[in-house]
């Protein structure tokens, strides 16, 4: 017989609960010490169909019932949990979920291998654990086959990059995004499937990964979807990249854009240099050709282009400074340094960010030393003075000031300004066209030496080691030309980085 709790527990009905869930606190599962008096709150309360029984009640301790405040608990723990799975990084997907969810045992398997058997206008999905048949559609758009289902989440798995190949996964999960569909999906029904594909014998979805992870936190262990048979990789991808930048109101992260567009590209780029054409091979002759192929505009051509060329730069395992660059586009204590303020800052100054009609088969070529080059000149700035970054500091440490000053957005495309024009006078740089592509060159371990020299003393400088609540602190940021013209009359010029005396 169900026992209906009054607004007060009586000794017995708490004696049940805590012989139901043991002396532990619902939220995290830690012992309630004996000294402490057990408090008891709904798992699910009345607003979103939690009756007030004995089973919809739970233990908490003290201090997390306090830190709950207007949270129900069930709310509560998943946040807590949340929050513990974030911690783990900044670039977690669906997969990395699902993978915390079976290490943790609140998940059995996922990712099951699956065959698929296809008979006029039916499929018959089978697994180990599963067995099921699906009417077909074909879309009249693309004439792709396609069925609608309630799967296990035993057979779906997150279609990130793999060994394998590229994945469609889009987005990193975002920690506010999966918390609040959580609790929206409490009470509101689910609109739309998750999107997924068949590939390599198993089913990766690549669409709807917020809303699946939010159910998966909601205990739902089936999801409904819509897989894609047999889909042509290459539309798709650019689709599924339009969808979530051109199209969302929540658009791609810079980052993300930078790395799916990227790696198109380089398989782009890859085939095009083995087309035996008799063409000379150049990035000017592959963007015509990627233009043709794809139907894309000058600006798409070209933006495509300077995302593969960041992403190379960014991907690179002796790069250090990316460490601190942040996938999102807000810097965190961890992750200071936004894409867009380094594309706006070191990329835009040093990069040559236009495709050259060099042979690629030439010694004329020099994209590659350009990218080591890049990636010696951030290592420098990293060994100089960002290896120091801890996003524990308090903002009273003064090394922990100055690398938060030095990093501004407008303070780094400032100094970056300064910083190319003294690189060019030391490496004798003087014609206009050669300051445009600093780095597209061989560098020598001298003049790498004199490019490191310039580095520190812009590290350096003075200003940085201001006190808290200096005029550099105070000063307006409303233009460029403002941070600019004042860095200049402190003494960061370009005389001063060559080694003048501030």
């Amino acid at each position: 017989m169900t026992v209906t709790l009054g607004r007060q527990l009586t000794d017995d009905e708490k004696e049940r609960v805590l012989q139901q869930h043991g002396r532990v606190c619902f939220a995290t599962g830690h012992d309630i010490p004996d000294a402490e008096s057990p408090q008891f709150d709904h798992i699910r309360a009345y607003a979103t169909g939690g009756a007030t029984e004995i089973n919809n009640i739970a233990p908490m301790c003290a201090q997390h019932n306090r830190e709950k405040g207007t949270l129900r608990l069930f709310d509560f723990r998943a946040r807590l949990q949340l929050e513990e799975f974030f911690s783990k990084g900044d670039k977690l997907t669906l997969g990395n979920l699902l993978d915390h969810f079976k290490a943790t045992d609140m998940l059995n398997d996922y990712g099951q291998p699956i065959s698929a058997r296809v008979s006029q206008d039916s499929v018959a999905i089978q697994s180990a654990s599963f067995s099921g048949d699906f009417q077909l559609y074909k879309c009249p758009v693309t004439s792709w086959d396609y069925f609608y289902a309630t799967l296990p989440v035993a057979l779906l798995d997150s279609d990130d990059d793999s060994d394998q190949g590229i994945g469609l996964q889009p987005r990193y999960l975002i920690f506010g995004k999966v918390f609040d569909l959580f609790r929206h999906f409490q009470i509101h029904p689910v609109l739309q499937p998750s999107l997924g594909r068949i590939t390599n014998g198993r089913i990766k979805l690549f669409d709807g990964q917020h809303k699946a992870a939010a159910l998966l936190w909601n205990n739902r262990r089936e999801l409904e979807c819509k897989i894609y048979l047999d889909p042509e990789m290459r539309l798709l991808s650019d689709t599924n990249i339009d969808a979530h930048d051109k199209y969302s109101q929540t658009r791609f992260y810079t980052s993300i854009m930078v790395m799916k567009l990227g790696a198109q590209f380089r398989g782009d780029f890859d085939e095009y240099k083995d087309l035996e054409d008799g063409e000379v091979k150049s990035e000017a002759g592959f963007i015509q050709h990627l233009r043709k192929k794809d139907s894309l505009t000058h600006a798409e051509g070209r933006n495509r282009f300077r995302n593969f060329l960041y992403d190379s730069i960014l991907k690179d395992e002796e790069n250090h400074l990316s460490e601190l660059i942040s996938v999102t586009n807000r810097a965190s204590e961890s992750s200071p340094i936004t894409l867009n303020g380094l594309t706006n800052s070191l990329f835009s100054y040093f990069l040559l960010r236009e495709p050259v009609n060099d042979n690629m088969t030439t010694d004329d070529y020099k994209r590659q030393d350009e990218s080591e080059n890049m990636v010696s000149l951030m290592n420098m700035i990293y060994n100089l003075a960002l290896d120091q970054w801890d996003p524990r500091a308090s903002k009273d440490n003064p090394i922990q000031r100055r690398l938060t000053r030095m990093i501004r957005a407008r303070f780094m495309k400032a100094w970056a300004e300064v910083l190319r024009d003294a690189i060019c006078a030391k490496l004798e740089l003087y014609d206009s066209d050669d300051k445009t592509k600093p780095l597209y060159r061989t560098l020598s371990e001298d003049q790498l030496k004199q490019i490191r020299e310039c580095v520190a003393r812009l590290v350096d400088w003075k200003m940085w080691d201001a006190p808290a609540d200096s005029e550099i602190d105070r000063i307006r940021m409303d233009t460029d030309r403002e941070v600019k013209d004042w860095i200049k009359q402190q003494g960061l010029t370009t005389g001063y980085l060559m080694g003048a005396p501030e």
